[in-house]
């Protein structure tokens, strides 16, 4: 089971925070968590991958996806705090090279 915090800061920007497992189940409430966000107006998001423990390609599929629909409205999606087995995938997949993780949700969209 995972769960999502779902916040948006002062500066309008969407923050999301998966706690557990992303994989195939989780992967279609991600992708229409980062929609509804940027439906919303929150063009500019950060997925904070601290509490998220496992990741798998729909996943990833989903995160892709969002970073899409986000840049397709002028904005972006950036990646903060990824556990080690987490940046083990993103490093398989070469996926560390578009969306490169920030140390921080604070300073991930910081010139």
């Amino acid at each position: 089971m995972i769960e999502f915090d779902v916040t948006t800061t002062a500066d309008g920007i969407g923050v999301v925070v998966p706690r557990g497992r992303l994989n195939m189940v989780a992967a279609r409430q991600l992708r229409e968590t980062l929609t509804g966000l940027v439906e919303g107006g929150s063009t500019r998001i950060v997925v904070d991958l601290a509490e998220t423990t496992f990741l798998d390609s729909s996943a990833l599929g989903a995160l892709v996806a969002g970073l899409k629909t986000a840049r397709q409205s002028g904005g972006d999606l950036r990646i903060a705090r990824p556990t080690e087995s987490v940046m083990t995938v993103f490093r398989l997949t070469n996926l560390d090279t578009v969306l490169r993780p920030r140390d921080d949700v604070e300073s991930a969209f910081d010139a």
